[in-house]
């Protein structure tokens, strides 16, 4: 199927450099706005953008991993576990575990002030 986008003179200079790869940008557009939308994230920087937003307990509480940063934090255990991790990929494992730290923490936050103030 072919789409006819009309894109600001800006934004058409830098896709001119992507010109191969389109496709692939529209398809992780597509995605990210969608998981933003169905209240999972994909990554660690959508996670701690909203945590850093002054979220609503009810945001924080309804915060959910999407099924790839699963996956991936998944993959990357088992590479720890079996000794095959890289230094790139410890690194990156470290970063999650510690976003998953702040999440919990916020959760358990969150919990006790709704406790004290139903």
């Amino acid at each position: 199927m072919q789409i006819t986008v009309e894109v600001s003179e800006e934004l058409g200079q830098q896709l001119q450099q992507f010109q191969d790869r389109l496709q692939e940008i529209v398809e992780r557009g597509l995605k990210e706005l969608l998981s933003e939308e169905s209240g999972n994230f994909i990554d660690e920087k959508q996670i701690i953008g909203l945590l850093a937003s002054q979220p609503t307990p009810e945001q924080i509480l309804a915060i959910r991993p999407s099924p790839e940063f699963q996956a991936r934090v998944s993959d990357l255990l088992a590479q720890s576990k079996a000794g095959t991790l890289s230094a790139k990929g410890e690194a990156e494992l470290e970063r999650y575990l510690t976003i998953e730290h702040l999440v919990r923490m916020a959760k358990a936050h969150t919990f006790e002030q709704l406790r004290q103030n139903p």
